[in-house]
């Protein structure tokens, strides 16, 4: 079900705005389409685009951007209640203070600086990921969560979700790599960055979300460990999350 031919929506204002659905979970259920939706920022969508996620019946969205993110590129969406769980980015930030510091910042030193904001989701920033899963347990009316590129905060939030989910973690890789096929990176202006840096910048690889799975494994013994222990998603919330969004494989829709 990766390449199902309703997993991207192909709006004008957002590249990278696709549905969660269709993969196999616990016990052969499939997750309900039309419900989990991930994406790039939304400050750019069209008319067009703003009554097809009312046509869905997209009723919540959920912000990972930033405070400042937020302030610079805002939006509001009619009918959708918009919920902010920030995190701010912080690769950009590291990668200008080695610049000023006259280092010479190579796509293996942004590899490894993106695995450590990775390792930081992990670490830091469990309390966003675990408000979200408090909205997703509240209701399964239809919701978007996002961040700039909806790449790497969005793509460890929906990891967790499928996860949570018994969806393989092979098939949860290669739902987050699907970023790299559909994301349209920004024509922005190099300056002192590379155009090899901006490469890995605006893409995502393996060794990222695999920098998130090892912290997780090593650190909090495994995903359910992390989920119950970090996030608040226990036994019972797992149990509830299946309920709302799992569906037997003839019910899918």
């Amino acid at each position: 079900m990766l390449f199902h031919p309703d997993r991207s929506l192909k709006l004008t204002g957002a590249s990278n705005f696709r549905d969660l659905g269709g993969y196999t979970g616990a016990d052969g259920q499939a997750v309900r389409w039309r419900r989990l939706f991930r994406s790039d920022h939304l400050a750019a969508l069209t008319p067009e685009d703003e009554q097809s996620l009312a046509s869905l019946g997209v009723a919540r969205v959920f912000d990972f951007r930033g405070v400042g993110e937020r302030a610079a590129v805002p939006y509001n969406l009619a009918g959708m209640a918009q919920h902010s769980l920030p995190i701010e980015p912080t690769v950009v930030q590291r990668m200008k203070d080695l610049l000023d510091a006259g280092h010479e910042i190579t796509p293996a030193d942004t590899v490894a600086l993106m695995q450590q904001t990775y390792q930081a989701f992990v670490h830091d920033n469990a309390a966003r990921f675990g408000s979200l899963f408090e909205h997703l347990l509240q209701s399964d009316s239809p919701l978007v969560f996002h961040c700039t590129a909806g790449k790497d905060r969005t793509g460890f939030a929906a990891a967790l979700i499928l996860l949570a989910l018994d969806v393989p973690r092979d098939v949860v890789m290669q739902d987050y790599l699907l970023t790299n096929e559909l994301y349209r990176m920004p024509h922005v202006s190099a300056g002192r960055t590379p155009q090899e840096v901006l490469n890995v910048l605006w893409r995502v690889q393996e060794a990222f979300l695999d920098a998130a799975m090892q912290a997780v494994d090593a650190d909090y013994g495994g995903v359910k460990a992390y989920l119950a222990d970090e996030l608040g998603v226990g036994d019972r919330e797992r149990t509830r999350l299946k309920e709302l969004y799992l569906v037997s494989p003839e019910g899918v829709r």
